[in-house]
């Protein structure tokens, strides 16, 4: 996974293996900075009631794709690294989308502060 702003957009580009276990058919999602509510670092909170749909689970290894919680429709590309990036959403058909990244204090920054 690729994250970039570009023209006060957040960019995320998905590798063909992300996309395929996230079954995600857009290679680039685009998310204007202005839409961006909260970014957190904490670990997410997960239950086991989400609806996965379409998705991928393997417990302990991979929680990727679109889940519906009791907060909303979110989208999850998450994996054993506790390296979290939380972006809470507005204006969007996602209410949140929850990551692991490299770099995730650098990008809380960046997006807390665009």
């Amino acid at each position: 996974m690729y994250m970039s702003i570009v023209e006060q957009k957040l960019q995320i580009e998905f590798t063909w293996k992300e996309q395929l276990l996230a079954v995600r058919f857009q290679k680039k999602w685009e998310i204007p900075l202005a839409h961006i509510q909260q970014v957190t670092i904490a670990k997410p909170q997960s239950n086991w009631k989400d609806l996965r749909a379409p998705g991928t689970l393997i417990p302990g290894v991979i929680k990727a794709g679109t889940y519906y919680t009791q907060r909303g429709k979110e989208f999850w590309y998450v994996n054993r690294q506790t390296n979290y990036l939380t972006i809470e959403l507005q204006n969007e058909s996602y209410k949140r989308i929850i990551l692991t990244i490299d770099n995730n204090q650098s990008w809380q920054k960046n997006l807390t502060h665009s």
